[in-house]
């Protein structure tokens, strides 16, 4: 079943065509990746997805809805979370309370004067709970910007997936780490897939990552698909090859 259809999108600009007929469908419970040079037209996709750009032509439904002309906030209320290619938390907070905002958020209750112990206790079971699957209990009681960037991201990360999202965007996560970083962010993303049950749409330019996780993986260039398929499918298209990964695949 498909809990995201992208049904012939395109995005003008005035004269510009940044995406052109881009069709394509996320499964549920699929980690999809979304590849492509710089100027492919991938972020400005990923905004017509989370809905910080409404699609010049075509259209989106989500979990059997049509979302085309909804608020990013509308969207994150059916299920849609994204990370951004820029960390963003909140960094004088420690991880805990940088968790904390959107588990509160998500139980309903980050508004609320008034809280029963019962609701409070609940809370800080999520919050250790995200803590856990995030490998950052050690750093729970310490400001962000004190952390690794690796650190900042997982804990980017996990404040997404406290909202309990049927989608998760992910937008290029291991930008700008070392190779162990990369490979530690790779881990928890594999977790949220395989253990979490978490529908993915990935951006990601580290092709390691892509395919060593992906399920299928759509090649965007000039706006437009060149393919799609499987990573051992992407990885023998000619054409994806003259295009795009080159040699990248025998290097990593």
């Amino acid at each position: 079943m498909s809990l995201l259809e992208i049904q012939n999108v395109s995005q003008h600009f005035g004269e510009l065509v940044a995406v052109k007929d881009v069709t394509l469908n996320v499964e549920q419970g699929e980690l999809h990746a979304v590849i492509g040079p710089n100027g492919a037209g991938k972020t400005t996709f990923f905004n017509m997805i989370s809905g910080f750009y409404k699609p010049t032509h075509g259209r989106i439904v989500f979990n059997g809805q049509d979302v085309t002309a909804l608020t990013p906030e509308a969207r994150v209320q059916m299920g849609m979370a994204r990370t951004f290619q820029i960390t963003e938390v909140f960094r004088e907070l420690t991880v805990r309370d940088n968790l904390r905002i959107p588990v509160e958020v998500a139980q309903g209750l980050r508004l609320r004067l008034y809280r029963t112990r019962q609701q409070t206790e609940q809370t800080e079971r999520r919050i250790d709970e995200l803590l856990e699957l995030g490998g950052l209990t050690d750093n729970a009681d310490r400001n962000v910007g004190e952390l690794s960037h690796g650190d900042q991201r997982s804990t980017e990360i996990m404040m997404a997936v406290a909202m309990k999202p049927k989608l998760l965007l992910l937008d290029e996560p291991a930008a700008g780490m070392g190779t162990r970083e990369t490979y530690s962010t790779a881990l928890l993303i594999r977790k949220l897939h395989r253990k979490q049950k978490l529908t993915i749409v990935l951006v990601e330019h580290d092709m390691r990552v892509i395919f060593n996780l992906a399920d299928r993986i759509t090649v965007l260039t000039e706006g437009e698909i060149l393919d799609q398929g499987t990573p051992d499918e992407i990885a023998a298209s000619e054409k994806v090859r003259t295009a795009y990964l080159g040699d990248e695949r025998e290097s990593a």
